[in-house]
């Protein structure tokens, strides 16, 4: 079974930072192109950040594009995404996704691509 557990959320100012961690199991983690989305109340679920299996090539949204920054250990199946000058119009459900395994290097910006999703972690952001 499937599991993505996310954690990190929470309250900060505007401005602040904030780290989250998605940990994974009964998945080929170091095969899972991973990505993060998020949604605000609302709206749509939308794409945040993306990494492709060993990490080496990323992609984000025009929105968060020098602020934020995904990652990835793959001897520990977690991957994070570094937040930092967060805006009053970011507070939103984070959700951590896996792509389905595959052999050559992917990442992707695609809802329809991730097979398995986390319940999400609440970050809240302050003026």
């Amino acid at each position: 079974q499937v599991q993505l557990v996310e954690s990190g959320g929470g309250l900060v100012q505007t401005g602040g930072s904030l780290r989250l961690s998605c940990a994974a199991s009964g998945v080929a983690f170091s095969s899972s192109p991973m990505g993060w989305f998020r949604r605000a109340p609302g709206k749509e679920r939308e794409f945040v950040a993306a990494i492709s299996q060993t990490g080496t090539s990323t992609h984000y949204a025009d929105s968060v594009k020098g602020r934020f920054s995904i990652s990835r250990d793959n001897s520990k199946n977690t991957v994070f995404l570094q937040m930092s000058s967060l805006k009053p119009e970011e507070p939103a459900v984070y959700y951590c996704a896996a792509a389905v395994p595959r052999t050559w290097s992917y990442y992707t910006n695609r809802r329809e691509d991730y097979a398995y999703w986390g319940q999400g972690t609440q970050v809240t952001v302050s003026s």
